[in-house]
């Protein structure tokens, strides 16, 4: 099973859009298995953003993870990641699909709601670096049979 990060950026926080990003996270059959409401520190966000250092919007990146809560999820599923990316939809929200949470939810770049990690290297690094030991849980659902085929 894969695990993946998403994080509900301040802006979804701010628009009180936390529930619905959950659920269709649920709905599409993924298991949340870790949650919580947080501040990310500069030190943080700078962690997260790393690959940006050297761009010009990378300022702009930790100001803005950095000026609200936020709410940090891991995701597990069959293909998490990929069902993650398809239901949060592309970067741009402009280009994002109708039916996608930036499609729906988001209308500009730069206050897209919701990031999700793009790939499984990606996704070990930034749970790690959001989720500590203990807090990513390991348990069964009742439904787990219904979702996925054995």
């Amino acid at each position: 099973m894969e695990k993946t990060l998403v994080l509900v950026k301040p802006d979804g926080v701010q628009r009180g859009l936390s529930g619905e990003i959950i659920s269709r996270f649920e709905n599409r059959g993924l298991k949340l298995v870790g949650l919580k409401l947080m501040q990310v520190t500069d030190q943080l966000a700078k962690q997260h953003y790393n690959e940006h250092t050297e761009r010009p919007f990378f300022p702009g990146l930790v100001n803005f993870i950095t000026s609200g809560p936020i709410i940090a999820m891991a995701w597990e599923g069959d293909n998490a990641i990929s069902i993650v990316r398809q239901t949060m939809g592309t970067t741009n929200p402009v280009e994002a699909s109708p039916g996608t949470i930036r499609g729906d939810l988001a209308i500009n770049i730069g206050r897209n709601v919701v990031h999700g990690s793009d790939g499984l290297e990606s996704a070990e690094r930034e749970l790690d670096l959001f989720f500590n030991q203990g807090e990513i849980l390991d348990y069964s659902r009742c439904t787990d049979s219904w979702i996925t085929e054995a």
